[in-house]
């Protein structure tokens, strides 16, 4: 069935003329998450699914770069979507992404219902995903990590500084920063999906299917990919935290360096996710504050750049 929201925005037939695959398809809505896309499975008489993105056409080179992201994933066998076709809705100011569909559920929904060794394997095996994921390298035009993250972070200091809202202790998380940002220096430019957590997982049969949303990617210091554990993906399973962090690091714990970064670029996202809460998702900033606390008491306050809550024995 096709939304009613689809029908007073676009015209069908317009629609069936430049993407000839939904002639033999049901369209199905999906109302999940904050990309301001517009999201439908397209289910043919087969039961064969894929996914269908239509997108504001001003984003259509953004677009393209994700498309050809997602053909770098399949090189390196990453296991995520993968790219069918992009065009352009010229009539109607739109562009159109049609991936192959990811069967199964998000990891944040099934997670807690495994066995914390059933956890740990999963987040191994998301680590082996996101190793390969690394192996991408940033084009020679995009600038050096330290710059445009310096650059940034100053940014988001200054929205949060008129915000109005505030970090308990927040100038000893910004004394750490400032005496640990030289490390981001000379740190490489490979690629990051930068929104890897356990909501963009997706299980089947109890094991890893696949990583979806690639729409945020960037070019960076790999290690800041893991930021998105100690916000999102330990309030749901901390097996699967430590299974990541172990199987990235080829079965081992990290080295001390690894923390030090991992918890300068989490204290540095204390602020941006302030300031993108209350731009985005106002309602839910309750939610972010209590996050940014149980954050500040696993670091005590970045006195301890290792989280209280990993542990070195994995669960095996």
């Amino acid at each position: 069935m096709i939304s009613v929201n689809l029908f007073n925005e676009i015209n069908k037939d317009y629609l069936k003329e430049k993407i000839p695959l939904l002639r033999k398809t049901q369209m199905i809505q999906i109302h999940k998450g904050y990309s301001s896309d517009q999201k439908f499975i397209l289910l043919s008489n087969n039961e064969q699914k894929v996914l269908l993105k239509i997108f504001d056409l001003n984003n259509y080179n953004q677009k393209q770069s994700e498309f050809d992201v997602l053909s770098k994933m399949e090189y390196y066998d990453v296991k995520s979507s993968r790219p069918i076709m992009l065009g352009r809705l010229e009539k109607i100011n739109k562009g159109y992404m049609i991936v192959s569909y990811m069967e199964g559920n998000d990891a944040s929904d099934e997670l807690s219902n495994y066995s914390y060794k059933k956890q740990f394997q999963i987040g191994m095996d998301a680590g082996i995903e996101l190793r390969k994921m690394h192996q991408h390298k940033s084009p020679y035009f995009i600038k050096p990590w330290y710059e445009r993250k310096l650059q940034k972070h100053q940014t988001y200091i200054d929205e949060y500084l008129k915000s109005g809202i505030k970090i308990k202790n927040d100038t000893k998380v910004l004394s750490f920063i400032e005496k640990n940002q030289e490390l981001m220096r000379n740190r490489p430019n490979s690629f990051q999906h930068d929104d890897f957590h356990v909501g963009n997982i997706i299980l089947k049969d109890e094991k890893l299917s696949g990583v979806i949303d690639f729409n945020r990617f960037d070019w960076g210091d790999p290690i800041h990919e893991f930021i998105k554990i100690g916000m999102f993906s330990k309030e749901i399973s901390i097996p699967f935290c430590i299974g990541q962090i172990f199987s990235y690091h080829n079965h081992s714990d990290p080295p001390e360096f690894f923390w030090r970064l991992y918890s300068l670029y989490l204290a540095m996202c204390l602020f941006s996710s302030i300031v993108w809460t209350l731009k985005v998702a106002p309602t839910t900033l309750s939610e972010m504050m209590n996050r940014i606390s149980t954050i500040l008491e696993d670091h005590q306050y970045f006195a301890s750049v290792k989280p209280k809550w990993f542990k070195e024995t994995p669960f095996i």
